[in-house]
């Protein structure tokens, strides 16, 4: 541990903005499963619910920096395509 007391102080706000970004990685993991679990059942109704918050989830993950842009797009194209598919 650092003998700074700044630096204890970024020490715990890194350890709070970790415990935040493992939230919202969970929650995008999660909206895409639910995309792919709606397809797989072939309900084209929850699919494209399922979609819409996917997508937000994946803009919002773009925003704050947790996903890379090309991630985001490639993630978005795929759901898109199994989503029209259906």
């Amino acid at each position: 541990m650092a003998n700074i007391k700044s630096q204890k102080k970024r020490a715990l706000t890194n350890l709070k903005k970790q415990n935040a970004l493992a939230g919202q990685k969970t929650e995008l993991k999660t909206a895409i499963k639910k995309v792919l679990m709606a397809v797989e059942a072939k309900d084209k109704a929850a699919a494209t619910e399922a979609y819409n918050l996917a997508n937000k989830s994946l803009d919002e993950a773009l925003v704050s920096h947790i996903k890379k842009k090309n991630y985001v797009a490639r993630q978005k194209s795929r759901l898109s395509k199994l989503v029209n598919g259906l």
